[in-house]
């Protein structure tokens, strides 16, 4: 098995923030050392057993799709070697997990695209008839499909917090009409694009979220990771039906065990078994392998 990486620890660079998954670090005044570690979180804990090679996964497919969508919107990609922005001591922190990206100004704004009814949007459409104030039609069962895709934004929490749905109005309320206008543009056309591709794989992406940066000029760009099974639901499409929660290519193995355990879902959590990892690892593999292939 892959040797699993918890948590960087590079010197020679100024260390940023630490996320759930990833390590910041800044390269001079304009750009970022981003390293994907292999830490997974469920139930918005940080756990204390790596997934081995996750971070690789989510490294080489949010590379994969920037290349793709990149007609759509400029991205945060520089094409530096990260090797090249650390010792010769820390390239092994890097290699194959780790990407140079341009320094900008996030949007403090979740861009979600749903195509499908599942998740946090069944509940709000069980309630409410809609999600994030978008009237859907009457009737729709869990996990069915939407008559288009649709723009649901989430306002970003103070970590450790669920992300709250919030609606476009909020949207224009931070950022102003013109550019919240370009982000939902920007993420449905994404979405669909993307989920056009996936499907002729075999893979049905459900929903993700995209962060958008703005440059020194104030353009938009895509950033962050992109279409992973960490920021998206994929499902093979083999399994797919209405009115049940199809399985994912994701960390499900590792929230399901957890539910069987005795857990309020507040740190520490339960230690993993090496078989939830593995097969968490290989599941995390076979939706690269499948997309890529």
């Amino acid at each position: 098995m892959l040797k699993a990486l918890h948590q960087s620890s590079i010197t020679s660079l100024p260390l940023l923030a630490r996320g759930k998954v990833r390590d910041m670090y800044a390269v001079g005044d304009d750009k970022l050392l981003i390293v994907a570690t292999d830490r997974i979180s469920a139930f918005d804990v940080i756990l204390d057993d790596p997934v081995p090679g996750k971070g690789q996964v989510l490294t080489e497919l949010t590379e994969f799709w920037l290349n793709k969508l990149a007609h759509i919107l400029p991205n945060h990609s520089t094409g530096i070697d990260p090797a090249d922005v650390v010792t010769a001591q820390e390239r092994d922190q890097v290699q194959g997990r780790a990407v140079v990206v341009k320094r900008l100004k996030p949007i403090l704004v979740e861009a979600v695209a749903r195509g499908y009814l599942i998740g946090s949007g069944w509940k709000d459409y069980q309630r409410t008839g809609s999600i994030c104030g978008v009237a859907l039609p009457p009737g729709l069962q869990q996990a069915s499909r939407l008559p288009e895709p649709i723009f649901t934004p989430a306002a970003k929490a103070e970590f450790g917090e669920h992300d709250e749905n919030v609606d476009f109005g909020y949207v224009v309320n931070q950022v102003g009409s013109e550019l919240a206008e370009a982000i939902r543009s920007a993420t449905l056309c994404l979405y669909s694009e993307a989920a056009q591709f996936a499907a002729d794989k075999g893979i049905i992406i459900s929903d993700t979220k995209f962060e958008f940066g703005l440059d020194e000029q104030g353009q938009l760009h895509l950033m962050d990771e992109v279409l992973t099974p960490d920021s998206s639901r994929f499902w093979p499409a083999s399994e797919y039906a209405v009115g049940i929660s199809p399985p994912s290519f994701d960390k499900q193995f590792v929230r399901d065990w957890l539910e069987t355990q005795t857990w309020d879902k507040t740190p520490p959590a339960p230690r993993l078994p090496a078989d939830v990892l593995e097969k968490t690892a290989a599941k995390y593999r076979e939706a690269a392998t499948r997309l890529m292939a």
